[in-house]
Formats: C-alpha cells, sequence, structure tokens
C-alpha cells in the first residue's frame, strides 16, 4: 500500500511541476507551454497504463467469484478507455484553446460509449421483457 500512496505523490508532484514549468515557458513562448503539457501527460498516461495490468487482473479474480459473462467485463474496460482517452485529448485541447475541437471530442466520446453499451442495453432489454412474459 505505501508504494501506491508513493507513486501517487509521485505522479502528483510531476504534474504540479510541469505545469509550474508551462507556465514560465509559455510565457516566453505559448507553443513550448503547449508541448510540455503534451509531454507530460504522455508520462503520466504511461505511469497509468502500467496499472492497468491489476486492474484486468483484479477484474478477472471478480469474474471466478461471481458468474459474469467475459463479454460484459470486456465491454467496461473498452467504456474506461474510451472515457480515459477522450477525456485526455479533450482537455489537452480545451489547454490549447481550442473549445470546440475539445467539444467534439467529448461528443465523439459519448457516442462511443453508447456504441460500444448497446450490447449491455439489448441484454437488459432482453431480460425485462423475458421477465415481463413470466
Amino acid at each position: 500500500m505505501k508504494g501506491r500512496v508513493a507513486e501517487l505523490i509521485t505522479v502528483a508532484v510531476v504534474g504540479i511541476v510541469a505545469v509550474l514549468l508551462a507556465v514560465q515557458v509559455k510565457a516566453l513562448k505559448p507553443e513550448f507551454g503547449i508541448y510540455m503539457s503534451l509531454a507530460v501527460c504522455l508520462v503520466l498516461f504511461t505511469a497509468i497504463s502500467g496499472r492497468l495490468e491489476l486492474l484486468v487482473d483484479s477484474i478477472n479474480q471478480i469474474q471466478t467469484y461471481v458468474n459474469l459473462d467475459a463479454g460484459y467485463l470486456s465491454i467496461l474496460m473498452k467504456m474506461a478507455g474510451i472515457t480515459y482517452i477522450a477525456e485526455l485529448a479533450s482537455d489537452l485541447c480545451r489547454d490549447a484553446g481550442y473549445q470546440a475541437v475539445a467539444g467534439q471530442i467529448e461528443l465523439f466520446g459519448k457516442l462511443a460509449l453508447l456504441v460500444v453499451s448497446m450490447p449491455v442495453i439489448l441484454a437488459l432489454l432482453e431480460t425485462v421483457s423475458n421477465f415481463l412474459r413470466v
């Protein structure tokens, strides 16, 4: 547990230091501030993606306890990935001053979530329909 807290503190410190540096550099050359922000986001994304293996292992362990279709867990992972990537991309665009692009990325992310979740919604509707027929 202590290792995870230390890792979180490290990520937070890297983020704060990067923001402070980007603010200083942005005063001299605004485009370099955006590049620094992008670089730090990629570094932090790499740090986070390394922890995804633990999440997948935990989800697989939950699946052994509860009889769930593996497809539903796959959909859950896809939804988490879509959410994270869309949020990251829209935040970067918003930081760069492109709010319209950020909004379109968020809209696309929401539609992608809807499309990916459609099998779960259909299964739920089928279950409710079968329940009402009985």
